[in-house]
């Protein structure tokens, strides 16, 4: 399904399938034989929570347009290529990694290969830590149908009772505080008197094993493993909300795990019984029903991903600390006085550099107030407790907690709360505009009078995925930059109405416009024979506006060159319209995340070019629906790093996918992923 093309601008590709596009090169990480084991395993896990996510925000938003006669062939399209990836996966899991694992070592078992010992303790620990948690649920006319969780895993059995003969359903669900694959009490050394062998079975299997105990004087006829997603769509209007923007949010989260089931995936062989009696009951269409060729959720074999093996896995990265920042004892606020610093995470510390600028401004004493967006903080409380003191302390303290950042709702209503109860000034985001935007500000007292710190990056305040995504941030003292953001935070907290920003781009008020008129501007430049080239790197591209303004640029023989990780509706190479535009995806061992856009500005010289980093994507809810910020570069060191890592990744040769015009993507030096899903 693709918008239609016009005399101006060719036929957009759907996002939903780029997003596929996206995960099948996610799952060509694992399928790579040049990616060290343990990393392949963990990419298999990744591309099963990548496709849950895809389910519970997509799938349902399109089900709701099942009216229009284009939705049910578009979703059947989508199915195909969902199965094509499922089966190359559990291929790659069956035949490939988990025999290499065990070549290794490792051995993922069926409970048929255990020792009588290995059973005999397995029976014990059931005995003790499991059995007693497990509800097993029959489904009879006293016995109503069992809600079933979103992401759960559980048993459906059929069962006969030999006293009146009649066939009943039951469900047991499994639980999820135990591991889903359990380690062995019987590892035992390899021939290295420094390795082990490690040995697992899967807990599913384990109470698969052990159901006679839970259904006494029963007959088990059928066992059949399956799973459920649900929507995570919650249709809203925030523009009528009653009461507090926290209490909506609150019920958002109760409807949410009410919402419909859009997916059931089933362990082999199904159960006609069963799927005929889960699809009625949970109202699905048979194209929302899934057989799971080996594993029902990958996302289990991440621990096992994790063993201490370093000889199976990417080498260990330490981040560097950047040489202003190796005297730990200074004063990192003379450190941003010098000149303005850009952080580079993971390669650089995050712990060393950005933490410690919020950390250094929540203890110094000359600090007079701290300013913060919270999007995504995790479950680590290490900026959370240095707010507090901070508040504590006497210092005015402000703080935006986006309560409706999906999937991290209740972690930042937790905290959004215990914030409130220091006395921190919190602010739960704003009506219709969810805050994307990652943005520190610290106002301090000094010898010749206030000054404001500034800290603008792409990426959250976020201790462990700091050290998985790669991320850029700006500290910078510029009074006319930090004047900017302390108008953006009275607009987040006051509700100022401020449209003048000197040099920020802010969505949603100028940020649109702003990247507009630059690309605006390089048409002119070309067609005044003036050197013009424009590098976007961000993680979607969909808005259309900003897809119809590279049209026009490319026709006006502008030299554009994107740098796109996920979807990308854009389609390069088209005649006519998009000759002049190359989109590259870059995957890999760390995400990329941050966003760099570049101007070349008529400038002989790259390096004089136009930079700018921060929160947003080209995308029609970054630019219309979100607060976003974007700030520009302008030291000419930090303009040569940023062109250092925009033309590493253009001219990359092991991890860059170069996109054709039919939405299919190629890996340079190895292999081809047509356009149906297939690698080939």
């Amino acid at each position: 399904m693709t918008e239609p093309a016009n005399k101006n601008s060719p036929a957009l590709l759907d996002r939903d399938l780029g997003w596929l596009e996206f995960n099948q090169r996610v799952l060509h990480e694992a399928l790579d034989d040049r990616t060290p084991l343990l990393e392949r395993l963990k990419f298999l896990a990744i591309f099963s929570s990548n496709l849950d996510e895809f389910f519970m925000k997509r799938i349902g938003v399109l089900s709701r347009h099942m009216r229009d006669p284009s939705a049910y062939p578009h979703q059947q399209v989508l199915r195909e290529r969902i199965l094509a990836m499922a089966a190359a996966q559990a291929d790659v899991f069956r035949n490939v990694i988990r025999p290499e694992l065990a070549r290794n070592g490792i051995h993922l078992l069926d409970f048929s290969d255990l020792t009588e010992d290995e059973r005999r303790k397995l029976d014990e620990l059931f005995r003790q830590k499991i059995y007693p948690v497990l509800t097993p649920l029959v489904v009879d006319p006293s016995h109503p149908f069992p809600f079933l969780s979103n992401l759960s895993q559980s048993l459906g059995i059929l069962l006969k009772d030999p006293g009146s003969g009649n066939i009943l359903f039951a469900r047991v669900k499994v639980p999820g505080h135990v591991p889903a694959w359990l380690r062995l009490e019987t590892s035992e050394p390899r021939d290295s008197a420094t390795e082990k062998t490690y040995r697992f079975v899967r807990l599913i299997d384990l109470i698969r094993a052990n159901l006679d105990s839970l259904f006494p004087e029963m007959h088990v006829l059928e066992v059949m493993p399956f799973r459920v997603t649900r929507n995570a769509e919650v249709e809203d209007d925030e523009e009528n909300i009653e009461g507090s923007l926290i209490e909506h949010v609150a019920e958002e989260l109760r409807q949410r795990r009410m919402e419909k089931v859009v997916r059931l995936e089933y362990e082999p062989p199904g159960s006609v019984a069963q799927l005929a009696l889960l699809t009625d009951r949970l109202a699905l269409d048979p194209m929302h029903v899934y057989e799971a060729p080996a594993e029902l959720d990958y996302t289990g074999l991440m621990p096992i991903a994790g063993l201490p093996r370093e000889d199976l896995r990417d080498r260990p990265w330490e981040p560097i600390v950047p040489a202003a920042f190796t005297d730990g004892d200074g004063s990192i606020f003379s450190i941003i006085r010098a000149g303005d610093v850009l952080v580079h995470h993971p390669y650089e510390s995050f712990v060393a550099t950005t933490a410690r600028f919020i950390r250094s401004a929540c203890e110094d004493p000359k600090v007079l107030a701290i300013k913060m967006t919270v999007y995504r903080i995790g479950s680590d409380t290490q900026f959370i407790d240095s707010l507090m003191r901070a508040a504590e302390a006497g210092k005015q303290v402000a703080c935006l907690v986006e309560v409706t950042a999906r999937f991290d709702e209740l972690q930042n209503l937790h905290w959004a709360r215990a914030l409130n109860q220091v006395g921190v000034h919190v602010v739960y985001g704003m009506l219709g505009l969810k805050t994307h935007t990652k943005t520190t500000l610290v106002v301090r007292s000094e010898a010749d009078g206030v000054r404001c710190y500034a800290h603008i990056a792409t990426g959250n305040y976020h201790i462990k995925t700091a050290g998985l995504y790669a991320d850029l941030g700006l500290l910078t003292c510029d009074p006319i930059l930090t004047a900017d953001v302390v108008e953006l935070f009275h607009s987040l907290t006051g509700g100022s109405k401020k449209r003048a920003y000197a040099k920020l781009l802010v969505a949603p008020v100028n940020m649109r416009e702003r990247f507009l008129a630059l690309i605006d501007r390089e048409i002119a430049h070309c067609q005044a024979g003036r050197p013009a080239r424009i590098i976007a790197k961000m993680n979607q591209l969909e808005d259309r506006a900003m897809c119809q303004a590279l049209v026009r640029a490319s026709q006006a023989g502008v030299a554009v060159h994107l740098i796109i990780r996920g979807f990308c509706v854009l389609p390069p190479g088209v005649p006519g319209f998009t000759e002049r535009v190359r989109v590259i995806s870059v995957i890999g061992r760390f995400l990329e995340h941050s966003r760099i856009y570049y101007f070349q500005n008529g400038a002989a010289d790259p390096i004089q070019g136009d930079y700018f980093i921060g929160s947003a994507d080209w995308m029609e809810r970054n630019l219309s629906r979100r607060v976003e910020a974007i700030t520009p570069i302008e030291a000419p060191a930090l303009r040569q790093r940023l062109w250092q890592i925009l033309q590493t990744s253009l001219e990359d040769r092991r991890q860059a996918w170069d996109m054709r015009a039919d939405g299919s993507y190629i890996q340079r030096g190895s292999c081809r992923i047509c356009a149906q899903g297939r690698t080939v």
